[in-house]
């Protein structure tokens, strides 16, 4: 009951905040709009795209009988469906940057550590608040998108690509781990800074790795599998258990009664 209670304090003040509730819907509907706009445009185009497609692309995509547009079509929704990872990082970003250093600026936060609620309680309290609407939000556009991806896919060779395990694996299972590791590092940074932007600008350093993998699929690089991602689900798991510990422990609960003003 005291971490439902911290959970519904926390949307009801969080999302009261514009920038936060804008985050929180923006990045959906721009995941969503995407790939199905990107996917349609080049479905329209077919016509206009013989030609256009890198020699290197298009010989992989003949060895398996793929054609000019189903190619393009497949090579352009990968690095979009990795897009579907960058929602769950950025909006408990917005949200758990406020969880601390919002309270901390309104004196909101020191009547709460003064109450009989545990360290631990107050701090996964926080972090389901902000952790739950983006799995919400992430799972939602997801199955948005493959809805709309049946009508603008090529053929029925490119929503097979699109629904591959891999892919309901990484959205399913990935996402909300690397969800739990963006709200520990927010809190992280929220419960050390002064200035809620400040904590969600260092708190958006966490989607960097993510993007390396994003721009290292596109150069042809680094090849996306199952198999990769049940590994950095496993992966994941260790650093968020290992993460929420260390969290509770760094959390200075005295300091902020005492010397935060």
């Amino acid at each position: 009951m005291r971490i439902r209670t911290i959970i519904d304090k926390e949307w009801a003040e969080v999302f009261k905040n514009k920038m936060v509730l804008m985050t929180v819907l923006l990045f959906p509907l721009l995941f969503i709009a995407l790939p199905i706009i990107s996917m349609a445009t080049m479905h329209s185009m077919s016509s206009l795209q013989s030609g256009k497609t890198p020699e290197v692309i298009l010989q992989q995509c003949q060895t398996i009988g793929l054609t000019e547009v189903e190619c393009l079509q497949t090579y352009l929704v990968g690095p979009f469906m990795l897009f579907f990872l960058l929602m769950p990082l950025a909006i408990p970003v917005a949200i758990a940057a406020y969880s601390i250093v919002g309270e901390k600026t309104t004196h909101s936060l020191e009547p709460l550590l003064a109450t009989p609620v545990s360290t631990g309680e107050l701090i996964l309290g926080k972090g389901l608040a902000a952790a739950l609407p983006a799995i919400a939000a992430t799972w939602l556009s997801f199955a948005i998108f493959l809805i709309g991806a049946r009508f603008v896919a090529a053929s029925d060779r490119v929503y097979a690509f699109i629904t591959q395990p891999m892919w309901f694996f990484a959205v399913l299972l990935l996402a909300p781990l690397l969800t739990i590791t963006s709200v520990n590092v927010t809190i992280w940074i929220s419960s050390r800074v002064n200035d809620p932007r400040a904590a969600e600008q260092l708190g958006m350093m966490v989607m960097l790795p993510l993007l390396v993998v994003v721009f290292g699929q596109m150069a042809g690089v680094i090849t996306i599998s199952l198999t990769s991602i049940l590994i950095a689900s496993a992966v994941m798991l260790v650093i968020d258990i290992a993460m929420i510990g260390l969290g509770v422990k760094l959390f200075q609960r005295e300091t902020i009664l005492t010397r935060w003003k």
